[in-house]
């Protein structure tokens, strides 16, 4: 990587992570919630829905929230089993899309998953950092969600959700990521892999032009990254997916 591309990096960086971000972006409602407990689950939540046209799922996400807040927040919500009642469609029927090709039913899961981890451990926060010592955040997910469509999982998978949450959760001194979980490094953080991040890094050269959204180009991208911020590569985040936006625009 020249030191010209690593120099632009660092100010579109610099001019993208702002707390302005926050206003279309699905991190947002990482500030919905003051609770800690509330926040991580109502981040995973929100990044689990976090593709596609964000005109169609924020307001899904936003949806989920008002419905929890009547029982007193996500968090409660879960734990004691509200959803299963407050959670519907306006058909009662269950197998109705939600948003997309993901269905109430299978919403329901991604809750009901939740419940169970809720009825072993106080907060989200405390079963990933008691999973294999706090070492493997995305096998901790994979594991507490097995069984929901809805988390994306396998090796050869960008993940990008996954990592999303992950970088909201981890990176610290940001004015769009909490930094909530100070146990697990921000050099480990894989990028969040998407279209724009894709076409953007092929455009600098970081990557093959055609490379495919996998976990390979997504480390491949991150390995780069390490060029310029190695504690916090994740930071190259805000360049690659914000330049790719306003080229959209």
């Amino acid at each position: 990587m020249t030191e010209e591309i690593k120099q632009k990096l660092r100010e579109l960086a610099d001019k993208y992570e702002n707390s302005s971000f926050l206003e279309s972006d699905p991190s947002q409602f990482l500030h919905w919630y003051k609770n800690q407990a509330d926040v991580e689950i109502a981040s995973f939540v929100a990044a689990m829905l976090s593709f596609g046209n964000r005109k169609l799922f924020i307001p899904k996400i936003r949806f989920i929230f008002e419905t929890a807040d009547k029982a007193g927040g996500i968090f409660l919500w879960l734990k004691n089993g509200a959803f299963e009642k407050d959670f519907c469609a306006a058909s009662e029927n269950d197998d109705e899309k939600f948003y997309r090709f993901y269905s109430y039913k299978e919403m329901k899961n991604l809750f009901r998953a939740f419940k169970i981890l809720l009825e072993k451990y106080e907060t989200f926060g405390e079963y990933v950092r008691n999973f294999d010592s706090g070492k493997n955040p995305v096998a901790a997910i994979s594991a507490a969600f097995e069984n929901c469509k809805i988390v994306p999982k396998g090796k050869n998978s960008a993940n990008k959700r996954v990592n999303m949450f992950l970088r909201w959760m981890v990176r610290q001194n940001s004015p769009v990521d909490l930094g909530l979980w100070n146990w697990i490094s921000p050099a480990d953080l894989i990028i969040p892999l998407d279209t724009h991040v894709i076409q953007e890094a092929e455009k600098l050269h970081l990557i093959p032009e055609n490379s495919p959204a996998s976990m390979k180009t997504a480390k491949r991208i991150t390995a780069q990254l390490k060029q310029i911020w190695p504690e916090d590569p994740c930071k190259g985040d805000f360049a690659l997916f914000g330049l790719g936006v306003d080229d959209e625009k």
